[in-house]
């Protein structure tokens, strides 16, 4: 009996697991290099030293190497869907990828003051995000007027301008003299340029396409339509707040900024909240149960830098911790979270016409719960080692981190093997 693919146009169609898995393997290959170097980095970071090259390498392999690549293949996974088209040139994607894995060898050049390095991956790096960035526009420029649109067109643009207003002030950064015409002190440049791309870029995206996905894959009720994206404009409202207050020294704004960012982000907690309660998944898979850690540790930054705010902590240490608790507890952990399950879906629907395995046979659900339990141990081990300056509980959170690491890597490596198997069977 011949089995007929039925046309998806008209919805979008997700990208083919033989583009998505490179990308989710790179993603998981640079996660891997990061979580060693953290090891490396324990000392320093437990001491402060954040301008030491083995923190300055961490950081940018986590922002350069893992983070491009995963938004990458879930915007070409899940956008076209969500965004109800198809973008107009699909065949570049190929070579977006190949431009994003610049971002290894970006990080480790500014680690090491290599200007040459730099200039080189920093040009090619930026050809992809600036490639990625078009096919974002494009789909949110096509996608159809009147219909029901899972994810909100101008929050997508808000996610993506911030991550274009990060990635400058990066440039700004690395240049010579690059925070001195801008008035502000170095550190404090330096979490600014963190906050636009984990507040403004990061935690946006998450809570604009998360609304949809995560209820999703919580298998509960998605949330009610709604007309704006009254949340996500309400954390860019609250984070632009904050800038100010660290770019003036203004106390009073930081903490203004960080409450009116919680109160805008609440509904967005509450959705996430329900799929993670829920009674069909709940915790027993990865990528809920990182949300739920990630909602936690998200909290536990804010009453930190409240603190810090108000002087009731001292204000350079708990800023490290936050980025530690917000940067790696909830964006990466959200994000590496949802690797083996988008993966397992990829393959899921680039099966050919014909009988298929039901999805929870491409993911390994025990590999994914130790590496939550074994994450979640890890960057609370990491963030107390940096409020306490104990390198020996920094140095056991970077330990568990790496195995975290390896059981991510390991879980995707057996998706796509089980996916690959299969795909070739099933032709």
């Amino acid at each position: 009996m011949a089995f007929k693919q039925l046309p998806t146009v008209h919805t979008g169609r997700p990208a083919p697991f033989t583009l998505t898995a490179p990308a989710y393997l790179a993603a998981t290959a640079g996660w891997l290099a990061a979580a060693i170097a953290f090891v490396f980095a324990a000392d320093d970071l437990a001491a402060g030293a954040i301008w030491q090259p083995s923190v300055v390498l961490v950081t940018h392999l986590v922002a350069l190497a893992v983070l491009p690549c995963v938004v990458a293949a879930a915007v070409w996974q899940l956008l076209p869907m969500m965004l109800r088209n198809d973008p107009p040139h699909p065949g570049r994607r190929p070579l977006v990828l190949a431009l994003l894995l610049a971002g290894g060898p970006l990080a480790a050049g500014i680690a090491l003051g290599a200007g040459w390095l730099i200039a080189v991956a920093a040009t090619l790096l930026g050809a992809g995000l600036l490639l990625l960035l078009a096919e974002l526009v494009a789909l949110v420029r096509r996608s159809p007027r009147g219909k029901q649109i899972p994810v909100s067109r101008s929050a997508v643009v808000l996610a993506a301008a911030h991550a274009v207003l990060a990635f400058a002030l990066g440039a700004a950064v690395a240049a010579d003299g690059g925070p001195k015409p801008l008035g502000i002190g170095f550190e404090r440049v330096l979490l600014i340029h963190l906050s636009l791309a984990l507040i403004g870029w990061l935690t946006i995206l998450i809570a604009v396409v998360g609304r949809t996905l995560v209820p999703m894959l919580g298998l509960v009720a998605a949330p009610p339509r709604r007309t704006r994206p009254l949340s996500e404009l309400g954390v860019a409202a609250g984070l632009w707040t904050y800038l100010g207050g660290l770019a003036s020294g203004t106390d009073a704004a930081v903490a203004a900024g960080i409450v009116v960012m919680l109160v805008s982000f609440a509904p967005t907690a509450r959705t996430f909240a329900r799929a993670v309660l829920g009674k069909k998944v709940g915790l027993r898979e990865g990528q809920t149960g990182h949300v739920a850690v990630g909602l936690v540790m998200l909290a536990q930054a804010a009453v930190l830098g409240l603190l810090a705010a108000i002087g009731s902590v001292e204000p350079r240490r708990a800023a490290i911790a936050c980025i530690v608790l917000l940067g790696l507890g909830w964006a990466v952990g959200v994000v590496v979270g949802h690797l083996g399950k988008l993966a397992s879906l990829s393959a899921w629907g680039s099966w050919p016409p014909g009988p298929r395995p039901k999805q929870g046979a491409l993911y390994p659900r025990r590999i994914w719960q130790a590496e939550l339990l074994l994450f979640a141990v890890a960057v609370e081990l990491l963030a107390g080692g940096v409020l306490a300056q104990s390198p020996g509980l920094a140095l056991a959170g970077a330990a568990l981190l790496v195995t975290a690491a390896v059981a991510a890597a390991l879980g995707t490596a057996v998706t796509a093997r089980r996916c690959v198997v299969g795909l070739r069977a099933g032709r």
